[in-house]
């Protein structure tokens, strides 16, 4: 058993705080930006799409992320508490982003991006899959750090006790997510990516296939949003969006195979 005891501030200057979680997105970003460029280079060189797409194409994934993933959580999980606090809205720095919602800022930056430069949305998106679990792997970790997202009470030998929650013992869910959306993710998409014959787009389907997978497994060791609960018996917002997202993923599917069909005949 570990008892939780990390301070969400790694440096304090009195003004200016460094706090773990905005480090999380500046490694992801910056981690996830440098792989995907060798990723261009080592596979994209009879492509449209170019390392330096992704420099300029930066700026559109952290608006996305940040637009998205705030605007997500603030609509789909506390709409109520920000409609009496608006300014709160613009408190990123204290946590409170959606993957769902910063997965669809993503997508709408993409599209966008893609037509202003006129190069291949399914090859860009790939890019993106497989270096995405990167930043979800530093995010985990700053929520299991912030003491958020917690886990539900359990005797098991690697239990947590998060004092500013309560005194009892609790799965450490942020870190079975850091390993499954973060690790196991990261290792089966680029495993699928760096396969000779691949098919362009499968890399975009199976990130968001297999994230939803492990999302709404590891909701069953997560306690739901307090002030939300379930929406149905042991059914969390989260297992619903993730579910919605396969959907997605299988007409993506669908759309993937259809091109391939027609590619090879």
């Amino acid at each position: 058993m570990f008892v939780h005891n990390f301070n969400p501030i790694l440096f304090d200057f009195g003004i200016i705080a460094i706090r773990w979680y905005s480090l999380a997105y500046i490694f992801g970003i910056i981690l996830g930006l440098s792989y995907g460029k060798y990723l261009i280079k080592k596979f994209y060189f009879q492509q449209n799409v170019k390392a330096h797409h992704l420099d300029d194409f930066l700026i559109w994934i952290v608006i996305g992320i940040i637009l998205g993933g705030r605007t997500g959580y603030v609509l789909f999980y506390n709409l109520q508490f920000y409609l009496e606090n608006p300014l709160d809205i613009f408190k990123i720095w204290t946590g409170g982003m959606s993957f769902h919602g910063g997965m669809l800022g993503i997508i709408i930056a993409t599209v966008f991006y893609v037509k202003k430069n006129n190069i291949s949305f399914w090859l860009l998106t790939d890019i993106l899959a497989c270096v995405a679990p990167i930043g979800l792997f530093f995010g985990r970790i700053a929520n299991f750090i912030n003491g958020e997202l917690i886990g539900k009470p359990t005797d098991i030998a690697w239990s947590v006790i998060f004092p500013l929650y309560d005194n009892l013992p609790r799965h450490p869910s942020q870190l079975y997510e850091a390993l499954l959306e973060g690790v196991v993710l990261f290792v089966m998409i680029n495993f699928i990516f760096r396969k000779k014959n691949r098919i362009v787009g499968l890399s975009s389907f199976l990130f968001l296939f297999l994230y939803s997978l492990f999302r709404i497994f590891a909701e069953f060791f997560r306690e739901p949003d307090q002030h939300i609960g379930y929406i149905f018996p042991n059914i969390s917002l989260g297992m619903i969006l993730s579910l919605i997202t396969i959907m997605l993923s299988l007409i993506i599917l669908i759309k993937i195979n259809k091109n391939d069909f027609k590619k090879n005949n």
